[in-house]
């Protein structure tokens, strides 16, 4: 199985979510209470007449910020906070990023979409996906009011949007190599989070699971190996390193990367906030040398339309797509400097199935 370190170019929108999650602004500042949804408030949800300019970005951002408690938490990493309605019957989701690139200089990114449940409808519908670059030239303002904490305000509204400080994040000993390189803490969407390595030697890299704070999900053995361990929310697919205490992240389940939703993987969600100067470009480089010159530090293109998404993990069906990792990583025939690429999936070739059936 070759190395590779990344999957191909990704759209900043495919990092929009669209899992059926409704925001509560009077519960939003207490994470420790439970949350009910029931059918009788989505069928009001979707039975409601029309009310927003859905085609109007800076109509839309307004609607949003009125409907968020006055300080929200922004967990991921990638520093996109995503929220959901729907008006008029039709779900979009979107999300509003305080880029790390610009958001000193007074400036947000906001996108939303239709949720369309997996269907295609990007040519059929005028409103699939709407979004860019809001500042004080759309009545939007950024301050910074300390590190990592911003209060984005529209017309007589402001939200106080504090970013996930992991900044003291590190892997235990045990949980690297000798010849790995820790890039930074991630965490995803999901509510998983996980420690970004690079191998230089393989020039490739790998999600390691953070277990030295709460998991939230419930990891059950495969019915193929008790080696590989799958969340039983997330769907997250893990391999217990029979070299070291820690689980690499070998599978995230496809339908959930065709939905685009909060459980497909965090190759959106890098530690932007936590790479210092050139290192993560670095190795993006090195491990894919025709990046060199076409992106800037954090594997993104100039015009803030994509970025090189690191996927080094597999998208399975079943749980038999995952199997051919364990056999990898159990060949005795292989030499011990090898058994580290049995986790990377090389995406350009395609993805290595096992001949085990079920």
């Amino acid at each position: 199985m070759k190395a590779v370190a990344a999957a191909p170019w990704v759209r900043c929108l495919t990092a929009i979510t669209a899992l059926a999650v409704t925001a509560d602004p009077a519960n939003a500042q207490d994470p420790t209470q439970l949350r009910l949804s029931t059918n009788e408030a989505y069928v009001e949800d979707v039975t409601r007449t029309a009310a927003l300019a859905v085609t109007d970005p800076v109509a839309v951002f307004a609607f949003v910020l009125d409907n968020l408690a006055d300080r929200v938490k922004v967990y991921p990493t990638g520093n996109y906070f995503y929220f959901r309605f729907i008006d008029g019957g039709i779900p979009f989701a979107g999300n509003i990023r305080l880029d790390v690139r610009d958001r000193d200089s007074g400036k947000v990114h906001f996108a939303y979409y239709v949720d369309a449940a997996g269907r295609d409808i990007r040519e059929a519908d005028p409103v699939f996906k709407v979004g860019g670059i809001l500042d004080g030239s759309n009545g939007v303002t950024v301050v910074r009011l300390e590190p990592l904490v911003y209060r984005v305000s529209h017309g007589h509204r402001s939200v106080v949007f504090a970013l996930n400080d992991l900044a003291d994040v590190k892997p235990p000993a045990t949980a690297l190599a000798s010849d790995e390189r820790f890039v930074g803490p991630v965490f995803d969407e999901s509510g998983i989070p996980f420690f970004l390595v690079y191998n230089p030697t393989l020039k490739a890299f790998l999600y390691i699971l953070d277990e030295t704070g709460h998991v939230a999900d419930g990891l059950s053995p495969s019915d193929l190996t008790d080696r590989i361990v799958i969340g039983r929310r997330t769907g997250f697919a893990f391999y217990l390193d029979r070299q070291l205490d820690r689980k690499i992240l070998i599978g995230v389940f496809e339908g959930n990367r065709q939905a685009n939703n909060y459980l497909d993987g965090p190759f959106d969600q890098l530690p932007e906030n936590f790479i210092e100067g050139e290192t993560l470009r670095d190795m993006l480089v090195e491990s894919a040398p025709g990046l060199e010159g076409r992106i800037d530090r954090l594997g993104n293109t100039s015009d803030f339309e994509g970025h090189y998404a690191i996927v080094p993990y597999r998208h399975y069906r079943t749980e038999v797509d995952l199997y051919s990792i364990h056999e990898c990583a159990t060949d005795e025939k292989d030499p011990a400097w090898s058994y580290a690429r049995c986790f990377v999936v090389d995406h350009s070739r395609g993805e290595q199935e096992s001949d085990l059936t079920r």
